[in-house]
């Protein structure tokens, strides 16, 4: 216990030490965001903040979890190669944005090609996987799914919308990086439970594998906790699509590895709230002409509401602790 709250630790203090140093540097390259025009007018205020700030805890995170794994076992390289995987097309778009001024970076379906091959490539290890292999748990039951040959289309489709539920979800001040910090502190409870069984069962080379993924979701805590330094209101820098996909590629791997993508709606479930408000949105409009909120993602119409940004980020951290301990008492 007391090594992975050091991780924790060196992952929080590694953050705010690439903050001192980088968002200055930052700055210094102009990397401003672009505010969406059609945003809440209060967000205007915010152009100009440095963006990509993703680099702040995705480099402790990538070095963490490519160095401090002892294991034989893959699990902690495949977290760390999906999180670098989204990371990169994020990086990509927010370049396109800094450089070019657009709100808008990489086109979709530039996108969509990259996160399809992060995707596909994140499902074949797992399914090719002897710890893994086609089977889920199905939540609330303990029950096992074996989807046979739809496994990877099935978690595909499960990886991307994830990633960009995630992506989603941050639009305001320490909003994605507080969830993701309660979802990774729970996501390591439970690899911490299923490494501790590995090893009373006699499966040394399973409970390798979990130690050293265990080592990357402490890691992916700190480093959460640390960035909340800079990115909490006000604001000094945002992640940008760095960050978040990278976050998204992160918390994907972590809940396939451990068998358990069924339990996102759950765990992750501030995030598929924010996915879900905007397809209602678009559905609705298309369907009827009429909206069902003010404006989506689902953070923007209780801010339109009347409700302050701050009150708002509260109130979705909160929401993310209830569902994880009402995940963490039925898993």
């Amino acid at each position: 216990m007391k090594y992975f709250a050091s991780i924790i630790l060196l992952a929080f203090l590694t953050t705010l030490l690439m903050g001192i140093l980088l968002i200055p540097w930052l700055r210094r390259l102009k990397f401003g965001q672009t505010v969406r025009e059609d945003g809440p007018e209060s967000h205007l205020a915010k152009s100009g903040t440095p963006t990509m700030g993703g680099i702040l805890f995705l480099i402790p995170l990538i070095l963490i979890g490519l160095i401090l794994p002892k294991g034989r076992g893959s699990f902690a390289l495949a977290a760390v190669l999906s999180t670098a995987g989204f990371a990169l097309i994020g990086f990509l778009d927010d370049y396109i944005i800094v450089v070019k001024k657009r709100s808008l970076g990489l086109r979709a379906y530039q996108k969509i090609i990259g996160q399809l091959v992060v995707s596909v490539a994140l499902a074949v290890y797992a399914y090719r996987s002897e710890y893994v292999g086609s089977s889920v748990i199905i939540p609330f039951t303990g029950a096992e799914w074996d989807l046979g040959v739809f496994y990877i289309p099935v978690m595909v489709f499960i990886i991307i919308g994830t990633v960009n539920s995630v992506n989603l979800t941050d639009g305001l001040d320490g909003l994605c990086g507080g969830v993701t910090l309660v979802v990774s502190a729970t996501l390591s409870i439970i690899i911490g439970a299923v490494w501790t069984l590995a090893e009373k069962q006699g499966m040394l080379r399973l409970a390798e594998n979990y130690q050293d993924l265990a080592i990357f979701a402490a890691a992916l805590t700190g480093a959460c906790l640390g960035f909340l330094r800079f990115n909490s209101h006000p604001a000094q820098v945002f992640m940008g699509d760095t960050g978040s996909l990278g976050l998204g590629g992160a918390v994907s791997a972590l809940s396939l590895l451990l068998r358990i993508p069924l339990w996102l709606p759950v765990i992750g479930g501030v995030y598929m709230a924010e996915s879900l408000s905007v397809i209602i949105q678009v559905a609705s409009f298309k369907l009827r002409g009429k909206r069902v909120f003010r404006m989506s993602p689902l953070h923007h119409h209780f801010e339109l509401s009347g409700m302050p940004e701050t009150k708002v980020t509260v109130m979705f951290i909160l929401a993310a602790v209830v569902l994880c301990l009402f995940a963490l008492l039925n898993i």
